[in-house]
């Protein structure tokens, strides 16, 4: 690391140019006079320049020590607004959820404007993440998990029952489900037998040319789908908020059940929940049984 001098030293030196008097610093500071003047020769002996010139009656900066106030005073700032960012009193308040990316992006996120209309006091971080088990556990308030609600270790709620949807661009719908089955069909892994079920499920057989595209997230499917590269199969809940935010996408065919559900997910053995995480999960079961027919 490049020069640094003592973090104590620049905020006693600050101090002072501010107030031009060790007094005055040392009551601000909680420190004694001997102690704030220590600090200001201890620094000046380590950058070898003078900052203060000391008259009979008070202070006066240098040229230097001018300089140097105001590149110390905005590093103090800096810091001191960071920190109160990261890890005041506001953020202990804050609400961590975590979900898969596709979850956060075309579910939750679109949700989360009516929980934050009705709890304004509540700052809200949405953390997410491609698979259930590729972050460890942290500081996370609520978790939202897609699957059948059998991990280990974990307490599971079931929320949603999910249904599957092809998707094609907007415009580009398909006459039959006999044209979706032509393609170009995207698949998205670990779900790459979506097509064959859904195409099982309409009577239909999976074609069997190679896939043309393979993603790992229904939000890189649904980009593809949007730039005309072909059809997908995702939760028609996510493919209905993606339409109402206006995203370029159509409904193919008709939905079929889909085998995994979102689970809202407790460590064994954790604390109590936050005050803030058991107003968003009563808010969560309130939105769900209001749209249930979505």
């Amino acid at each position: 690391m490049d020069r640094l001098p003592n973090p104590t030293w620049l905020r006693s030196f600050e101090t002072a140019a501010r107030h031009l008097n060790f007094t005055t610093t040392a009551k601000e500071l909680g420190l004694t006079q001997t102690a704030v003047s220590l600090h200001i020769r201890s620094l000046e002996a380590e950058l070898g320049q003078k900052l203060f010139t000391r008259n009979a009656r008070r202070l006066e900066l240098t040229e230097l020590g001018q300089s140097y106030s105001l590149t110390v005073r905005r590093a103090l700032g800096d810091i001191a607004l960071s920190t109160n960012s990261l890890f005041g009193p506001a953020s202990r308040q804050t609400l961590t959820i975590r979900a898969a990316i596709s979850t956060a992006t075309y579910w939750v996120a679109a949700e989360l404007p009516d929980f934050t209309a009705r709890h304004p006091e509540i700052p809200v971080r949405l953390v997410s993440h491609i698979w259930n088990d590729s972050v460890a556990p942290g500081d996370v308030d609520v978790e939202i998990r897609l699957g059948y609600g059998d991990w280990p270790g974990v307490q599971s709620e079931k929320l949603t029952d999910e249904m599957l949807v092809p998707v094609c661009r907007a415009g580009d719908s398909p006459a039959t489900l006999n044209v979706l089955r032509q393609g170009p069909l995207i698949h998205i892994l670990g779900y790459e037998d979506n097509w064959a079920r859904y195409f099982q499920a309409n009577g239909l057989a999976l074609p069997d040319q190679p896939p043309r595209h393979s993603v790992d997230t229904s939000v890189a499917a649904l980009q593809l789908v949007m730039a005309g590269a072909g059809y997908a199969t995702v939760l028609e809940r996510f493919a209905r908020n993606a339409i109402r935010q206006a995203a370029p996408i159509a409904i193919a065919g008709p939905a079929i059940p889909f085998a995994q559900s979102h689970y809202l997910i407790s460590t064994r053995g954790a604390t109590q929940p936050t005050a803030a995480a058991g107003l968003f999960c009563a808010w969560l079961r309130e939105r769900l049984a209001a749209h249930a027919a979505y």
